[in-house]
């Protein structure tokens, strides 16, 4: 059960609300932008560890990251409401640590350090930036569930949401391959360990003061029944057999492996197949950018044709897209960039309607189960993410090294031509795969189709009348 604040006591939903929300993935995405382009080359090509050991690390410092979301998302949902809302309050608190802690990510004198220390604050590093980023990130997704009850609002703050991804994780993607590099003496282009840290540091500053954006800017409006107490036991049992919830974190996981590993492929494939940083900003631009130029359509979109059926299409699209790009085996970027370009556009309406995705399902598992537990199943969903991200970067740092792919404490080193070719196999088939995996799941198991989601809206508005 929910119940609705004092409306005369706080003002209706409006621009602030959505700007507010917009500047929340701004600043997760500044993190993130740059963790997800770099950190991986950042591990191999300065430190000098191997790639496969960095992906096996990854892949256990991720699992234990995916459980904290889960156990933050109950916190969230049972803890004591505090005078600025449920959620609000750990994005005042927590914003400190996150910003803080990512900076120990990218220390330029780790790289002095011996293979042994290397590889512990690699992995200490990383769970603790995890835990603190838990506690930011899962109460700000969960956020968007208690500022409005209106479906379209909902709507509205999943693209806006989406368009901050693209602005934060499109303009670190833009502008930093053209920082972080420079020329060694041979001149061969090498990742600059001191750039890429001062990189770090305005990306915490700035996402420092988009966090501040988010929690004056936004608030919340519909809060949970303080009375409602609903064990954790219950609550899982209840979620396993949510259709609807279990179906979208599948899809979800899929194309979270996908966008997480084409942030890894994506890097490599310009830095040692095309061998061009130029090409790669632009790349790394449309990974989000597309969202952008999606978002001002997305609402009438999902109107005419339904969240599920048109980002169902879109996905199988972006396969068929990837697959020709691994066909033609093109050798130069900006041709490659054009067909990318459009294969892009087809993950961007997904990208822009995941977060409406889960608001659907955060409904419709309180129409069929009685309990709202918003920050739960957020939790859960991210869950599935992490997951995701850790097959990502596991299996990521596995392939590297499966195809060869050496390493090097300072970096320019030339790979074979048969791991080059690899490289561009990586890139385009593996998306290819599971982009129409994803789609067949939206399809053909996930029941949330527009008609089902009208009925549930309508219910939910009865219910409250």
């Amino acid at each position: 059960m929910s119940v609705s604040k004092n409306q005369n006591t706080i003002r209706k939903f409006d621009w602030k609300d959505k700007i507010g929300y917009m500047f929340g993935d701004i600043g997760n995405c500044f993190l993130l932008g740059l963790m997800n382009a770099f950190l991986m080359i950042y591990y191999t090509n300065i430190l000098g560890l191997s790639a496969g050991l960095i992906g096996s690390l990854f892949f256990v410092s991720t699992m234990i990251d995916a459980f904290a979301d889960v156990f933050v998302g109950r916190i969230a949902d049972i803890t004591t409401l505090k005078k600025d809302g449920r959620f609000r309050p750990w994005i005042r608190v927590m914003k400190w640590p996150t910003c803080l802690t990512f900076l120990l990510l990218f220390l330029p004198v780790v790289k002095h350090f011996s293979v042994p220390v290397k590889i512990i604050y690699v992995i200490v590093t990383y769970i603790i930036f995890g835990l603190v980023f838990a506690c930011i990130n899962i109460p700000y997704g969960s956020l968007s569930s208690t500022m409005s009850t209106d479906a379209q609002d909902k709507a509205s703050l999943s693209v806006y949401r989406s368009v901050g991804s693209a602005i934060g994780a499109g303009g670190t993607g833009f502008a930093l391959p053209l920082i972080v590099y420079t020329k060694n003496l041979a001149g061969h282009r090498v990742l600059s360990e001191q750039r890429l840290f001062w990189c770090a540091v305005a990306c915490a500053i700035l996402a420092f003061i988009a966090y501040n954006i988010l929690y004056y800017f936004t608030c919340e409006r519909i809060i949970s029944d303080q009375k409602q107490r609903v064990k954790l036991n219950v609550s899982l049992k209840a979620m396993i057999k949510d259709q609807g919830l279990i179906s979208l974190i599948v899809a979800d996981i899929i194309v979270t492996t996908c966008t997480s590993l084409g942030g890894i492929t994506t890097t490599y494939l310009f830095n040692d197949y095309f061998n061009n940083n130029q090409a790669l900003s632009v790349a790394l631009l449309f990974t989000y950018g597309t969202t952008a130029v999606l978002a001002p359509f997305a609402r009438w979109i999902t109107i005419r044709f339904g969240k599920k059926e048109i980002c169902a299409s879109s996905l199988f699209t972006a396969s068929i897209l990837y697959l020709i790009l691994y066909f033609l085996h093109i050798q130069n970027p900006w041709i490659y960039l054009m067909l990318l370009f459009i294969a892009t556009l087809g993950t961007a309406i997904f990208s822009l309607m995941i977060w409406a995705f889960i608001n659907d399902v955060n409904d419709n598992h309180q129409v069929i189960t009685g309990i709202r537990e918003d920050g739960t199943i957020y939790g859960i969903n991210f869950f599935g993410r992490k997951i995701a991200q850790a097959c990502a970067n596991g299996i990521g740092g596995i392939l590297l090294s499966l195809i060869g792919y050496q390493s090097s404490t300072v970096g320019g080193r030339v790979q074979t031509t048969n791991v080059i070719n690899h490289i561009y196999l990586l890139a385009n088939l593996i998306p290819a795969i599971l982009l129409a995996l994803a789609a067949a799941v939206l399809a053909f198991w996930y029941p949330l189709n527009k008609r089902r989601v009208l009925d549930v809206t309508q219910y939910l508005k009865q219910l409250k009348m």
